[in-house]
């Protein structure tokens, strides 16, 4: 018997065959076992239709036989998973459903999952089913089946690790039970009761929704007040009796004790002695024992009583005649001016006749062509609270008296026959004037409302100029943080330019496409024909909390047909501007005028703008009456001086200083509420102490300053000081305290500075004035540091001492890098009051003791000399 393979179509050597013999014991018979060695390499080198296969042959005298064809294959296991499981956030008792395609591999890989680095073992749970293609289903999510899940793949080369996949289980909150009402929180009269309930069935997990709607409930309620009884008066004396004493008695019903009042106190009834003591020793009284001068007596006195009365009220009637006799030449009657409070003015008394139609006689007839008439501003008050003049309190104490509300803002009262109200459907004009832009009048809406101030007559843009010339200069914007740097030598000799600079403060023209926001106002420089030799540095504000990991901030020009078009981003390498990006301002190195604006994108819902928020408050028409109004604007100088210049324009006062709220882009909203009301002195309209913001109107909010309006009111008009507070939140964010203690009287009121004046008094400074580094000195500068030097202590160390470290690919197009490097820590530094930052760069770069040590007083100016030694440079 002979045993042989054959691979591939071909027979292996029979050296390559090594063959063993042994003996079957249960048969008897010779078993001879033959191998072959197939190697990698001769696998890698063949080169056929099929798999590298090999075949057994024998045969012997009783015929040939051939084995099944077996196949050698390279095995291996590919690194990247075809598909890595993607984290989940699925509701409690939701199905959750992690796929996982292992990576491509020869044998095919076998797939195991892991949680927090464990082994599942499907079996021991009936919950968690992992044989299905290789996915694991979770049927119905437990909170404890939050985790990290790993896809592990594994054959006999190796193992492989997939990307984990966070699952979280949250539960959204559920209200408990109302509670049981509250008592009315009056002890009698018309107060409030409440109940509330709690988001606690379940309490939210794992970032789970609050639960929607009101967490506290408030119903009027009217308590009976206790009435304490009070006696009425005495009866008349009883008869005498036998026992010589009369009676007199009185009851408690003036008014009767009610709702547990008190019952009145002292003596239902009392008695005397009818005889002063004369009584009979039968204690029979003295008018039986002489009963006839007893009775004569009586009548003398009942006869002159009758007779004094008829004389009095004689008199009485002779003077009333003589009275209203002399009163009718007048012609004037005097009416309550209490009856016509409702915020009006003086009035103007006009009479025509000379009968007094006033008189409350219904036989009169009335004389139509008396008027009275009055003028003024007419301050509506809340129509939801209180009408305007309303019947009751108006005409209950002239019930014959008509109102007619004219266009011309004259009311003219007059006599009617009748009672009768015109004032129901006023009109909702207001006088020339009188811009009640922030009016918190909404006729049919009781809900709190969130307003822009497209109402107030603002301009549509702030603008400077200044004219300048070779020797360069400074155009600052004041109080908006807008500035411009025209370096020394940029304008050429025999040329001089008047250069203007504006922000917009209308609509902004640069619309945002997708997630992208406005960061910075549209600022203007121009004239755009104008031609630079050296950069010149623009200044723009920016709202954006700087983080190259959150956001992906861009510089925007318009185009002249109106476009906006990208000039850079902010990170990007470019050798046609410079952008450098401080905490709050932006600094860019331009060779061209126009339309500049900043734009950001966010990249992660961490990414933040920063909001100023400040209330301001005011008086409103009705004397009771104190508004406050919060705002919400990006962080940048120009937008808060919008806000600040509306305020002044409506007689708002600032009452607390502005601080700073970190918003993130994460959708969720803004909450402003009102806090901490002195219970008994103010009060605000129900369910109106706390406002909500959508997230988008204020992640957008650079066309129009958000502001939100509370109404307060005093209880009486010697209330004069006002302590509360305002919170501003963002859900699941920052949240701010704003601090309000004022008085609302404007005598006593402290004034809040609304900017530093530091920059409005000069905002074009030409020539060397507008310069902190002294020319010549810059010179020196120029000419030490533009040389390169084999230590690298030239213009890039100048750079990166002063935190310039990236894009220094631009100063080496320029004639001069340090030059333009000195223009930029300029327009850095044009708040600082000294050179320290520049004199401790040059001192740490330490080339400067050789180079500049030698500048004396006839290298320079005086005035340079001094101003440079004084600074430390």
């Amino acid at each position: 018997m002979q045993i042989f393979f054959k691979c591939n179509g071909e027979w292996v050597h029979q050296n390559e065959h090594v063959s063993e013999e042994s003996l079957d014991e249960s048969s008897g018979l010779k078993v001879r076992e033959v191998f072959i060695n197939v190697t990698r390499q001769q696998v890698e080198d063949f080169h056929g239709p099929e798999d590298y296969w090999c075949q057994c042959v024998a045969w012997s005298h009783l015929g040939t036989s051939k084995s099944r064809k077996a196949s050698v294959r390279i095995a291996y296991l590919r690194k990247n998973f075809e598909q890595d499981p993607q984290g989940r956030e699925v509701p409690i008792e939701g199905m959750i459903v992690l796929h996982c395609r292992p990576p491509e591999g020869v044998p095919a890989a076998e797939v195991e999952w892991l949680k927090n680095e464990e082994p599942i073992d499907s079996e021991q749970d009936e919950n968690i089913d992992t044989r299905a293609d290789h996915n694991l289903i979770i049927r119905q999510a437990r909170l404890s089946d939050s985790g990290n899940y790993t896809c592990m793949a594994a054959n006999i080369v190796a193992k492989r690790r997939s990307l984990s996949a966070t699952v979280v289980v949250y539960v959204n909150g559920g209200w408990s039970s109302w509670t049981e009402w509250s008592a009315c929180n009056v002890r009698c009269g018309r107060g409030w009761q409440k109940r509330s309930r709690t988001c606690t069935n379940p309490a939210p997990l794992n970032g789970g929704a609050f639960c929607e709607g009101m967490s506290v409930q408030k119903i009027t309620c009217t308590s009976l007040c206790p009435v304490d009884g009070s006696w009425e008066v005495w009866s008349e004396w009883s008869v005498c009796s036998p026992e010589c004493e009369h009676l007199r008695i009185r009851e408690c019903t003036a008014p009767p004790p009610r709702n547990g009042g008190k019952f009145c106190e002292g003596l239902s009834q009392e008695s005397e002695n009818c005889t002063d003591g004369l009584c009979i020793l039968d204690k029979k009284p003295l008018h039986e024992i002489k009963p006839q001068s007893i009775e004569n007596a009586s009548d003398i006195a009942l006869y002159s009583g009758l007779g004094a009365a008829v004389v009095a009220v004689a008199v009485l009637v002779i003077g009333v005649t003589i009275y209203r006799r002399s009163q009718s030449d007048y012609g004037v009657d005097v009416i309550d001016s209490s009856a016509l409070t409702g915020g009006f003015q003086t009035f103007n008394f006009k009479t025509v006749r000379q009968g007094n139609s006033l008189l409350l006689n219904s036989a009169m007839q009335p004389d139509l062509t008396v008027s009275r008439t009055y003028s003024g501003p007419i301050c509506l008050q809340d129509p939801l609270d209180k009408e305007l003049m309303t019947e009751s309190s108006l005409f209950n104490p002239l019930s014959d008296i008509k109102v007619k509300v004219q266009s011309s803002f004259m009311v003219s009262l007059g006599v009617s026959e009748r009672a009768e109200y015109h004032g129901k459907n006023h009109s909702g004009t207001f006088p020339h004037g009188n811009n009640r832009g922030f009016s918190t009048m909404h006729p049919r809406n009781k809900t709190p409302f969130i307003q822009n101030l497209s109402s107030l007559p603002t301009r549509t843009e702030l603008r400077t100029t200044g004219v300048f010339g070779h020797l360069g200069g400074r155009l600052v914007m004041p109080n908006t943080g807008v500035s411009l740097l025209i370096p020394h030598g940029a304008i050429s000799e025999e040329n001089s330019w008047e250069i203007y600079m504006s922000i917009n403060q209308g609509e902004p023209s640069l619309q945002s496409d997708g997630s992208e926001v406005l960061l910075s106002p549209e600022v203007t420089c121009g004239p755009p024909d104008m031609i630079v030799t050296t950069p010149f540095a623009l200044t723009i504000p920016h709202c954006a909390d700087v983080s190259s990991e959150h956001w992906n901030i861009h510089l925007k020009k318009r185009t002249q047909q109106g476009k906006w078009e990208e000039v850079m981003s902010v990170e990007d390498e470019s050798t046609s501007c410079y952008c450098l990006l401080d905490p709050f301002a932006c600094h860019v190195l331009l060779d061209s005028f126009g339309t500049y604006a900043l734009t950001g994108e966010p990249i992660t819902d961490c990414a933040v703008k920063q909001l100023k928020v400040a209330v301001f408050g005011c008086m409103s028409c009705n004397s009771l009456d104190y508004n406050l109004r919060v705002y919400c604007v990006d962080n940048t100088p120009c937008a808060f001086q919008e806000v600040v210049s509306d305020e002044r324009h409506q007689g708002g006062q600032l009452l607390e200083e502005p601080k700073l709220l970190h918003f993130k882009g994460n959708t969720f909203s803004l909450q402003i509420s009102v806090l901490d009301i002195p219970p008994f002195l103010w009060r605000i309209k129900p369910f109106t102490a706390c406002q909500e913001v959508p997230f988008s109107r204020v992640w957008s909010s650079n066309r129009q300053p958000l502001h939100c309006a509370f109404s307060l009111e005093r209880y009486t008009p010697t209330t004069t000081q006002l302590s509360c507070k305002i919170c501003i939140r963002q859900l699941k964010g920052h949240e701010q305290i704003l601090q309000v203690q004022t008085s609302i009287l404007e005598s006593e009121r402290e004034t809040i500075t609304f900017f530093a004046q530091e920059d409005s008094a000069f905002p074009a400074q030409t020539g060397p004035k507008a310069f902190k580094i002294p020319y010549s000195i810059r010179q020196r500068i120029c000419a030490t540091f533009d040389t390169p030097n084999a230590k690298g202590k030239d213009w890039q160390m100048l750079a990166q001492k002063n935190s310039i470290n990236r894009n220094l690919s631009y100063f080496a197009t320029q004639s001069s890098p340090s030059a333009v490097i000195l223009n930029l820590w300029e327009a850095r530094h044009q708040h600082d009051g000294d050179l320290d930052s520049l004199a401790c760069a040059l001192e740490e770069i330490g080339r400067t003791h050789t180079k500049l040590s030698n500048i004396t007083e006839s290298q320079l100016d005086e005035a340079d000399f001094n101003y440079s030694r004084q600074n430390g440079l």
